[in-house]
Formats: structure tokens, sequence, C-alpha cells
């Protein structure tokens, strides 16, 4: 039987009460000396009850505040996972045989900072593609390809446009709300040395990893492929590098790793609707945002059936009827021994 707590009018009550009952001659009224001391009593003890109640949210990782959660992690060998780094590549144009220094600087027309991680100099075709990272670690540090950059200080020869080849991997420190997934995770999935959940938890445990999908025997009975995904995007080659490391000296060393991307398919929607009190506009905003919430919980491997996209559609207000021409057939995300696809959302056309 849960213990129902007294707030401060309660405890006062009671505090009153208890006085009339010991003297019935007492006057506790509100203006009375008793009245008074039964106000600061029942204060103070609100405040042990509230006190009371913090302890108790802090026994449970699930009810604890940020830095209590933290410690409730570190039982487990379990930290934080700190931002990471966006890296990729930049194209630089100029006059052929300009050189670009290590650490040179590009921003995004929102302020977002970019330096390069090599050298490089223009070649015969006017470009050059140099590695780069943000200069801040962060989700901020994600741009899409062809995204314009402009050079703080441009070196001789060279333009001051620029734009991002690829720039993926960033990503912000770590959530309580994330935190807490994998410290409950390690307590219902306990570590066994190498069972396939280790690898999961593992794979969790790198900064800029997002989600992960692993596969035992794909390949060969010793075989554990592990497929991850980071924010963002597609995660970077150094992040999947990062990611084989960190699980090499975890795992057995008769196991055969492989880590790996996800191979994206994108899945274009097409469809006429027969409308009722909305507009086009209206609907197919509605629409989109529907279809990118529902696919952005599809996992590796995770079919896309026409009949869910048509119910996603006849699920918003006006809508009376849809006929869905894309996909044909439902999308089949291929999961074997060569394969490790996600289904994507790609262009939704509605008329």
């Amino acid at each position: 039987m849960p213990f129902t707590t007294p707030d401060y009018r309660q405890i006062r009550t009671n505090i009153l009460r208890d006085i009339a009952n010991q003297r019935p001659d007492a006057y506790v009224g509100d203006d009375s000396d008793f009245a008074m001391r039964a106000n600061a009593t029942a204060s103070a003890v609100e405040g042990l009850y509230q006190h009371q109640q913090w302890v108790v949210r802090q026994l449970f990782p699930d009810t604890a505040d940020s830095d209590y959660l933290e410690r409730h992690a570190s039982l487990r060998n379990i930290a934080r996972k700190s931002a990471a780094v966006a890296t990729g590549t930049i194209r630089f144009s100029g006059v052929a045989s300009s050189a670009i220094a290590i650490g040179t600087e590009a921003k995004t027309t929102s302020g977002v900072a970019y330096l390069t991680s090599a050298a490089g100099v223009i070649g015969v075709g006017g470009t050059v593609d140099i590695a780069a990272q943000a200069s801040v670690a962060g989700l901020s540090g994600n741009q899409l390809a062809a995204a314009a950059l402009t050079l703080s200080a441009s070196p001789t020869g060279v333009q001051s446009a620029a734009s991002i080849l690829s720039m993926t991997g960033g990503a912000d420190a770590e959530s309580d709300a994330d935190l807490l997934t994998r410290v409950l995770y390690d307590m219902r999935m306990p570590p066994m040395g190498g069972a396939q959940h280790d690898y999961f938890s593992w794979a969790m445990e790198v900064p800029g990893v997002t989600d992960a999908y692993v596969f035992a025997q794909r390949r060969a009975i010793n075989a554990v492929d592990v497929v991850i995904e980071a924010a963002g995007g597609l995660p970077s080659a150094q992040l999947i590098a990062d990611v084989t490391s960190y699980l090499t000296k975890q795992s057995p060393p008769c196991v055969d790793l492989l880590v790996m991307a996800p191979t994206l398919i994108t899945v274009d929607v097409a469809a006429s609707l027969t409308l009722s009190g909305t507009t086009l506009v209206d609907a197919t905003a509605r629409i989109n945002s529907l279809m990118a919430a529902w696919f952005a919980t599809l996992h590796v491997g995770d079919p896309v059936p026409r009949a869910r996209l048509v119910s996603l559609m006849m699920g918003v207000t006006g809508v009376v009827d849809v006929n869905l021409t894309v996909p044909a057939a439902n999308v089949v995300a291929l999961v074997d021994a060569t394969h490790s696809e996600l289904a994507i959302l790609g262009t939704v056309t509605l008329t």
C-alpha cells in the first residue's frame, strides 16, 4: 500500500488537532500562539518529507537526477558518451598549384566552422578535396553534401567559396534519456563475455553511434557483423574504424568481426488523394511529417508495407481515399550474408 505524504496544510491541521485533543481548553485559532508554532513546524516537516521523496527518487535510475543517474551508470562501468566531432571532406577551388595548409578554416552561412585536417594543393582541374572536421563537437557539425562554405582567410590563389562533399559523425553529448536506456539495457541484459547482445552494448558505448544491429554467424560460424547508425546520416569511415577498434578490444580473439554502415534504400512515395475539408498543401505537409516520423522508427531489415503507407495517409484529417501508385509493391529490406539494408523516405509526391 503506498504511503500518502501529507502536505503543509494537513500537517498543520494534524498538529493543532493533537494539541486540542491534549488540552481541550487550548485556543488554536489562526491568530493563536499554537497556530504560529504549528505553521513553523509544519513547514519544516513538509521539507523533510520532500527531501525523503527526493532521496527515494535517487535510489532508482529511471527517476534519478542527472548526476545520480551517472552514479548508477558508473556502478555498471557505463560512462556518459561525450560529444563527437563531425568529419568529412571539403572541396576547394582556385588556381592550380595553390597550397592549402592544415587548419584552414571555412564556415557555413549559420557560422558552423570547419578546419582542414590535412594539407592539399589545387590540381590542374582547379579543385582539390581535403579532409576536414568541425571545430566544435556536436550534431550541428553534420552537413548535407554540397553545403556552401566561405573561407575565413583565403590562401593565395584559393577562392573564398568552398563546398562540403561529406560531413557526418557529429553527435551531441549523450542525453539522460539515452544514458538511462543503456543502463536499463545492462540491467536486463547483463554482460556475458561476448554474447550477441554484448556487441550491441559495446557499440553503443562509442561516441557518435546512435543505434546498432548485431548479426551473429551470418558469414561464418565465428562471424559477428555489427551494423551501426550515426546521427545525421550514415556513419563516417572514421566512426566505423573507431567502433571496429573498440569492439576488437572487447570481443574474444576468435571472433571474425565486421563493422559496417547500413545500405540505404530510398523509398519514394506517390499517391493521388481524395480530400474533403482540407487542401492539398495542408494534407501534404501533415503526410510528410507522419511519413518522416514512421520511417525514423525503422531498423535494418524492416520492410515497408504498402498498407502501412496507405494507413498513414488515411490517418490525416480530411483524407477520404488514397490511391497509392509508388511503391508498386511492398518494399523488402534485405538482411543476409551480403546485405544490411535500411529503408529511408525519399520523395513524396501527392496529387
